[in-house]
């Protein structure tokens, strides 16, 4: 059976690579410990290891959806996956932390070449009435990756060691690479010229804006990441032929709303997951694998729900659906800040972790799908990217954000720079910060909990032409 009726065949296909990706966003975390030994650095040192991913990941996104409108989808996929695959090789022969950092870059740029692809594919080749399913399938892999990431490099690390974290892409991105050849369809191409002056403003903005976030402190440098965010939005206003980012995107009151909820729920996973590692090895003094089953209820919950939400999507009124799996990630994040002390029982964190899968999957796939209902088969590309873009900028807003604001925490502590009076105050003051510094992403979920509740009450998703043949190949 070919691409032309194996629709879902492609969904799985592209699902394997953008489940790879994403569990890459957030499997160093656990690793935090080991790096911070291994490589002779410090916290934020350590941090960056993640912060660069995810930085070289969020800048060429908007350009990647545009890529896949021009050179087709399939083609941007597959050139994405081979430098993801062997930016992992390299990741994990690095010595030095600068080796390490330079490698996630270039895994960075190949997770940005496939992840506007999948989405694009998944709008055009699913009609209407099984789209959101497929929407559902595609979002739960967000969240479920943000947990599996911790786990898997828990149970990797204890194993063998942290380069196994990399290396066990190779062969999955190998294997993805050959089922992309066999199941994922060229489709026709929608645009034939880039948008060079948005291109530039949007780097450099974005760039300013996380670099001087995670430099904690460099404000003149997030200044000029703001002016020139302005400036490209202005620029893209004035751009009448295929703009970087079409301006009647966020026409579409959902699309807007989704976004901006998609990137508060993306900031609080990943601000989540440095601290509740740095507390599991550090304070209580687990093992990396014992650390990251910790993370085991919130992932239950999130697979056992995903069949019922699926079929809530376009039912059930998504203000409900999303205000209310905010509220309950948020509940769930105070509730471990409070927690996370040296004498904790680790049992008494099932509870707040199955709360936090709860709120996760009410709030995935539902988000997405409310995101790109109403968007026109031509925006496919660029609101594919655009969708991925801030996802990933509230990820890696969340990783700066929490390797600037810990250390402030703990230096609060210990302003002097000894770690205390005795061992069991500084474990206690350490223990302290980490907590607190969960109380930032609890904060910004509340973002996503007043834009939730603005969408539109109606459920159903407009008919949109689809795409389901392959009219050229790549």
């Amino acid at each position: 059976m070919t691409t032309r009726t194996r629709p879902w065949a492609a969904l799985w296909t592209l699902i394997l690579g953008l489940f790879m990706i994403l569990v890459d966003s957030t499997i160093v975390s656990v690793a935090t410990p080991v790096l911070l030994r291994d490589l002779h650095t410090d916290t934020s040192g350590a941090v960056w290891v993640t912060s660069a991913y995810l930085l070289a990941y969020v800048l060429p996104l908007l350009l990647a959806g545009r890529l896949g409108d021009r050179f087709g989808q399939r083609s941007v996929y597959l050139l994405g996956l081979a430098v993801f695959t062997l930016a992992s090789l390299a990741c994990g022969f690095s010595t030095v932390l600068a080796a390490l950092i330079a490698a996630r870059v270039a895994q960075g740029i190949g997770a940005a070449l496939m992840t506007p692809q999948t989405l694009a594919v998944v709008v055009r080749i699913f009609p209407a009435e099984r789209r959101g399913s497929a929407l559902a399938v595609w979002s739960l892999i967000g969240g479920a990756a943000a947990v599996v990431g911790p786990l898997a490099g828990g149970a990797l690390i204890s194993a063998w060691s942290w380069p196994w974290i990399f290396w066990v892409n190779v062969p999955i991105g190998a294997i993805g690479f050959v089922l992309a050849l066999a199941f994922v369809p060229s489709l026709p191409r929608t645009s034939r010229s880039f948008d060079l002056l948005g291109l530039l403003f949007s780097s450099i903005g974005l760039f300013g804006v996380i670099f001087g976030l995670q430099q904690a402190g460099g404000r003149w440098t997030i200044a000029v990441g703001v002016i020139a965010l302005a400036v490209f939005i202005i620029v893209e206003l004035r751009t009448e032929h295929d703009p970087l980012l079409p301006m009647r995107l966020f026409r579409q009151r959902d699309f807007a709303l989704a976004s901006v909820s998609l990137a508060a729920m993306s900031f609080a996973i990943t601000g989540l997951a440095i601290p509740f590692m740095l507390f599991a090895q550090d304070v209580l003094s687990l093992t990396a694998l014992r650390a990251s089953l910790l993370l085991l209820p919130m992932a239950f919950a999130m697979l056992t729900l995903a069949p019922l939400i699926g079929r809530l999507i376009g039912r059930v009124d998504p203000r409900w659906l999303c205000g209310g799996g905010f509220l309950a990630t948020s509940a769930a994040l105070t509730w471990l800040a409070m927690l996370l002390r040296p004498e904790l029982n680790v049992w008494l964190l099932v509870a707040p972790s199955a709360l936090l899968g709860i709120g996760s999957a009410f709030v995935a796939a539902p988000l997405t799908a409310v995101g790109i209902r109403r968007l026109p088969l031509e925006l496919a590309g660029a609101g594919s990217g655009a969708f991925s873009t801030f996802r990933q900028l509230g990820a890696v807003i969340g990783s700066a954000s929490i390797a600037a604001y810990l250390p402030a925490l703990i230096a609060q502590r210990f302003p002097d720079g000894t770690a205390a009076a005795s061992p069991d105050a500084a474990l206690h003051g350490y223990a302290s910060a980490l907590g607190q510094s969960l109380l930032l992403p609890t904060v910004v979920l509340l973002i996503g909990v007043a834009a939730s509740l603005c969408f539109t009450a109606s459920s159903r998703t407009r008919r949109v032409p689809t795409v389901a043949a392959v009219a050229d190949r790549d």
